[in-house]
């Protein structure tokens, strides 16, 4: 295999890594990728062991690669280290209380509690690192209210209960009997 090829391979093996670790700090992984990291850390030491045979290209080529990937390791390692000390962005709740809930029996009249409801779940997903929709507060009401009554008729209740929780590193609102 010529050293250009090696290269090319040594480059598409770290952008798999930096997608496997971006995967892994969303949620994505159960474990850090250790074996790319392996592979691309043996790539390293045995490409600077025949660097001595590079041409001036390749070399600069392949002290970028390092580069980068000293960088991202240092990245790596700090996120690792905040989420190993509960700073990170896999917690089991949007709130340190755990999952929010609520109960209405009217919306439209219990503004209060809609707005709870909506701050929370806002909250949550900033929490998170999820994308916070463009979403009007009188929007969400009348999602609730028109929710609110779906329940009621569907399943013969007086109240319905409104949760903002966390299920597989996604910001959930769920709304169920009162």
């Amino acid at each position: 295999m010529t050293t250009d090829e090696d290269l090319n391979r040594l480059e598409e093996n770290l952008r798999r890594l930096r997608v496997e670790y971006e995967s892994y700090f969303s949620g994505g992984l159960p474990r850090p990728p250790r074996d790319s990291a392996y592979r691309v850390e043996s790539a390293l030491k045995r490409l600077s062991e025949n660097m001595g045979e590079f041409n001036l290209r390749q070399r600069y080529r392949f002290n970028q690669l390092q580069q980068k990937y000293m960088v991202y390791g240092g990245l790596w390692r700090k996120r690792l280290r905040d989420l190993e000390e509960g700073r990170g962005r896999r917690t089991s709740a949007p709130t340190p209380e755990g999952p929010f809930r609520i109960v209405l029996q009217a919306p439209e009249a219990e503004t209060e509690k809609v707005n709870q409801i909506f701050d929370t779940w806002m909250n949550a997903k900033r929490q998170m690192g999820e994308p916070v929709p463009a979403v009007d507060r009188d929007v969400f009401a009348q999602f609730v209210q028109r929710k609110s009554e779906e329940i009621k008729q569907k399943l013969g209740c007086a109240s319905v209960g409104f949760c903002v929780k966390v299920e597989e590193g996604r910001v959930k609102l769920k709304a169920g009997r009162g």
